[in-house]
């Protein structure tokens, strides 16, 4: 399992740009890690485990504690001394947020039901002043699958997620201002339309490259490889709005990149699950 939803990784002031760039690309790793096996161990993880674990990802210990402190800060894990040891414990929040992601990420890539033909429009505009608003609105929608075609106008093929554009309206702080439309579309060049709200050459050119690297099986260190590959994986259901067949480019390379997903998590799972309880329990 891993998380996909990721809080926002605007590093203290007090570190430099490259020790701010490194705890955020660690930060990120650990939250692979933390949705990965934590989660479903319980939710506490010790830190001589977490930093064993990053150090297989080339990731320095100062760069782990770093990101294990801005996390907890955020209140997302809470800190217990043992003796002269550290156990971090999930906090609701981060078990919510973990689930979440776990269960979007798994279930990407599979093939789509047929679609029906109806968009959820979003009409939400901030004010100029309005910038935290204007961030929640923006991770939660894209989160949600909507492109922008145009300032202030959201779209998406997934109806069915009306609820989630309603909490994420509520969160940003303007449930009451914005509007929302559900309904097929009428007129103009859908392509047109679907090419203004996303940038799918990029994400296909996302998509061929995991799947270049992961082409090959053999894994040195497969806790590693497992950790590697979720986290490359995750983005994908940030990026790709998992439009509908018709919508997409002629070979789109989704399918191929979830199969190889799927069959690389498949064979190395268990020799990884093997890595990560040894570390945790030494």
């Amino acid at each position: 399992m891993s998380v996909l939803m990721q809080p926002n990784d605007g590093g203290p002031a007090a570190l430099s740009r490259r020790d701010a760039a490194a705890a955020s690309s660690a930060r990120g790793l650990i939250f692979t890690i933390l949705g990965e096996y934590v989660l479903p161990a319980g939710g506490t993880v010790w830190t001589a485990a977490l930093i064993d674990a990053m150090s297989r990802l080339e990731v320095e210990e100062k760069a782990t504690r770093q990101a294990l402190m801005r996390t907890a800060d955020d209140g997302w894990l809470t800190a217990e001394r043992v003796g002269r040891r550290t156990l971090w414990r999930l906090t609701p929040s981060a078990d919510r947020l973990l689930t979440q992601g776990s269960d979007r990420i798994y279930g990407f890539g599979a093939r789509r039901d047929s679609w029906d033909g109806d968009w959820l429009l979003v009409l939400a505009r901030t004010p100029e002043a309005g910038r935290p608003a204007r961030h929640v609105l923006r991770t939660r929608l894209i989160w949600a699958g909507f492109g922008s075609p145009a300032p202030g106008v959201w779209v998406s093929t997934h109806a069915e997620r009306l609820t989630e554009v309603e909490r994420a309206l509520a969160e940003a702080g303007l449930a009451g201002e914005a509007q929302i439309f559900r309904g097929s579309h009428a007129d103009g060049q859908l392509p047109v339309l679907v090419g203004q709200a996303w940038d799918l050459a990029e994400v296909g050119r996302m998509y061929e490259e995991f799947i270049a690297t992961y082409a090959v099986a053999s894994q040195a260190d497969p806790l590693a490889g497992l950790i590697g590959l979720v986290h490359a994986w995750r983005r994908f259901p940030w990026t790709d709005p998992d439009l509908p067949s018709d919508l997409l480019p002629p070979g789109w390379p989704r399918p191929r990149a979830a199969a190889l997903f799927r069959r690389r998590h498949a064979q190395w799972a268990a020799a990884a699950m093997t890595c990560w309880q040894e570390i945790s329990l030494r």
